[in-house]
């Protein structure tokens, strides 16, 4: 149960950031393309595998922080910074085709229901 406290903490502080900084890139940044929804993402993706990359080459972190940071944090943050790194795991592991499969699907169905959804609740 401690975990699961840990990582909801994570997921409130990763989703405040998220709001904030994209609250800050839009009063700099006010245009129509969805700039703060990409530098979050982008930034997530860079984050997830540094956390990645540190728990891999330091082994002094604790394993607890694992799942506050990925799971908590970066998953509150975006979600997509999960998609990079398994898509990054499944590359690094010679898995090409269910790589590219993983790449294609999630980005066809995902934008697919994002429009379903914003069509059947525009009705």
């Amino acid at each position: 149960m401690n975990q699961i406290l840990w990582i909801a903490l994570g997921g409130a502080i990763g989703a405040v950031l998220r709001y904030t900084l994209a609250l800050g890139i839009t009063s700099f940044w006010p245009i129509e393309y969805p700039i703060p929804t990409l530098l979050v993402n982008l930034l997530g993706c860079f984050a997830i595998g540094a956390v990645y990359a540190a728990f891999a080459t330091h082994a002094n972190f604790q394993e607890t922080l694992r799942p506050f940071l990925i799971i908590g944090v970066l998953g509150g943050f975006t979600t997509f910074s999960s998609f990079a790194m398994e898509s990054v795991e499944l590359l690094k592991s010679s898995q090409h085709l269910k790589a590219f499969s993983y790449i294609a699907l999630s980005n066809f169905i995902g934008i697919l229901a994002a429009y379903m959804g914003f069509k059947l609740f525009t009705i």
